[in-house]
């Protein structure tokens, strides 16, 4: 398995949060972009109410997703444990484990008995994270917002030097990310206990495509602080 692969998913897994890589929105423009009335805050909100609701969203403490992902030929099953910023993943393909695990302070990458801890430079954001992404969005760090077609379809754009982000003017569910890493498109998502998750995604970035289907998520259950020591 080329090493390439786990720092590239890694990248993939917050291509869907502010976390991900600065890349000038300037430089992903797609389409000519049109003003909105509407607030980087009131884009958020209406993201956080399609996933479920603000509220619901805090009370999820913990979870356990269990995906498949498909990359150069292979498929690649993977389990991640999350409990607010911290997380464990384990990547499994062709007999061989893959483990990123971050406890809150630090983390590394253990891929095939090479163990690399994260650089210096990713922890102040990792630090950040949330057990629900979405509940990372701050709207200070974005300036307005822009609507952009997209294969027909409005989307209204919020852009920093983060990336930019694409929420469906219809749904409030974010579509699609454009980071220095790639691009993320979700092309599905699943309900748990009146919840929206990520189903399908599709990622392109550093030469490599990817697909991620999720098959399984436990909320509440099943986590604790002994899984990232």
């Amino acid at each position: 398995m080329k090493k390439i692969i786990i720092p590239f998913f890694c990248a993939v897994l917050f291509t869907t949060t502010v976390n991900a890589q600065k890349k000038m929105a300037a430089a992903t423009a797609t389409s000519t972009a049109v003003k909105s009335q509407l607030s980087p805050q009131q884009v958020i909100d209406s993201y956080l109410n399609a996933l479920g609701g603000k509220s619901k969203l805090e009370a999820v403490k913990t979870t356990i997703t269990e995906n498949t992902m498909s990359i150069q030929g292979m498929e690649i099953a993977m389990n991640t444990k999350k409990m607010g910023n911290k997380f464990k993943s384990v990547q499994s393909v062709m007999g061989q484990e893959v483990t990123q695990m971050f406890d809150g302070e630090k983390g590394y990458i253990n891929q095939m008995g090479t163990k690399s801890d994260f650089p210096a430079t990713a922890i102040p954001e990792l630090k950040k994270g949330k057990t629900i992404d979405a509940l990372g969005y701050d709207a200070a760090n974005f300036t307005g917002v822009t609507v952009e077609k997209l294969d027909g379809k409005d989307y209204n754009v919020l852009a920093s030097d983060k990336g930019k982000f694409y929420f469906d003017v219809a749904t409030g569910l974010l579509y699609k990310s454009n980071t220095e890493m790639g691009d993320a498109v979700i092309k599905s998502y699943l309900t748990v206990d009146g919840i929206k998750f990520p189903g399908d995604i599709e990622a392109e970035g550093n030469g490599q495509k990817v697909v991620i289907k999720t098959t399984k998520i436990t909320i509440n259950s099943g986590v604790t602080d002994a899984d990232f020591k």
